[in-house]
């Protein structure tokens, strides 16, 4: 079963008028399978393959000899020698558009490579696991609640009678023997595995480096270390406060993000819905969701770098949408009716910036239909983050 994506339109329009498009995005979120998929008649290969590998790092010429343009490279980051010669390529015969798709999900040292020898002459573009949205259109029957415990791992939904627990098992042992491997310098798995777990605890919270390297045993050095690499692979998320003149005393520190629910469930032991119902973590996780869910919405407006979120010494709005300086504010609850407590920081906050500067307020919560709440706030549900 295929599951569109909403990215497609996409990434047929840059094959059509870039020369190189490049895919980053976390292990098995569906990279080369949307590249496959849309481009058909390219030839396709693998730098999985360490054979592929060692001569695309080695020989450049002769690979790119071998496997002639237009042609799909999978997993480019383990061949950085490769990206000069890319670039010959690519300007012997700069009028021809959709020469190279690259795949990688090693994003900080994919984009190195790429600034290096491909400016100018690449697109690109950031695939994330599944969102609601994308999981309801293929699959209309998919209860909110399962969607968050199972994630948003492609695999997952087009075959539902994978174990979830084992997919996320052996997912977390692939990453750890690959991706980290590659990425860090890590002496001991265990130890990032820990680390990632602690992680994990603080989804949706303040990010306290000097906190994560004392409970993990690490110094705060290799913790900062580590949280790059986490990020760099796609399975962290840091998210940044907003700023303006008038709020003088707001944190500088981000908050931290599981990029998927389905991970972060399955690090948490959480392996039902009805487990989700009753942990105590549920709020995290639903603030974790809702936060994957906007950044759907940001990618698909294209309005990257207007998500941040508000604090203060005292209070927080999860979520600030920043459009030209109009500012739209959401709070994350895990409830089906808002109560009026919900609401009171989106009016603190709406007091402090100034009225005139709000587009809008809401609440996103699990009510299956949106309404109206006091003073022109709205009670809203994922579905309606169109």
């Amino acid at each position: 079963m295929w599951i569109t994506r909403d990215i497609e339109p996409r990434l047929l329009r840059s094959a059509r008028t870039r020369p190189v498009v490049v895919l980053t995005g976390a292990r098995q979120t569906g990279k080369t399978s949307t590249f496959r998929r849309l481009f058909p008649k390219h030839e396709f290969v693998s730098l999985d393959l360490p054979t592929e590998a060692e001569q695309a790092e080695k020989e450049p010429q002769s690979f790119l000899l071998r496997h002639q343009s237009p042609v799909i490279i999978d997993e480019v980051q383990y061949a950085p020698g490769l990206f000069r010669y890319l670039k010959g390529a690519v300007d012997a015969s700069r009028a021809r558009n959709g020469q190279f798709l690259l795949t990688g999900s090693q994003k900080f040292t994919l984009m190195k490579s790429v600034s290096e020898s491909l400016a100018g002459r690449a697109d690109i573009a950031q695939l994330e696991t599944l969102s609601f949205a994308e999981i309801r259109a293929a699959l209309p029957q998919t209860v909110l609640e399962s969607a968050i415990v199972r994630g948003g791992f492609p695999e997952l939904h087009a075959n539902p009678d994978i174990d979830v627990m084992s997919f996320y098992n052996s997912y977390l042992a692939t990453y750890l023997e690959r991706d980290v491997r590659s990425l860090a310098n890590v002496g001991s798995l265990r130890d990032f595995e820990r680390f990632l777990r602690a992680c994990a605890l603080r989804s949706a919270n303040l990010l306290n480096k000097a906190d994560l390297a004392r409970d993990v045993g690490i110094a705060p050095s290799t913790a900062n270390n580590w949280l790059s690499t986490l990020e760099a692979s796609g399975q962290i998320v840091l998210l940044e406060p907003w700023f303006s003149n008038r709020t003088k005393s707001i944190v500088k520190s981000p908050k931290l993000y599981l990029a998927d629910t389905g991970l972060l469930c399955a690090l948490l032991n959480v392996r039902s819905e009805e487990a989700l119902r009753q942990a105590p973590v549920a709020g995290a996780i639903w603030e974790t969701f809702v936060f994957a869910q906007l950044r759907e919405r940001e990618r698909r407006a294209g309005l990257v770098g207007s998500l941040f979120f508000w604090r203060d010494r005292t209070r927080e709005v999860d979520f600030v949408v920043d459009i030209g300086g109009r500012l739209e504010l959401f709070e994350a609850k895990w409830t089906e009716v808002p109560a009026a407590g919900d609401a009171v920081n989106l009016d603190f906050v709406r007091k402090v910036v100034g009225k005139s500067r709000i587009a809008s307020s809401a609440i996103i919560c699990r009510t299956p239909n949106g309404f109206p709440l006091a003073d022109g706030l709205r009670a809203l549900p994922v579905m309606e983050l169109q």
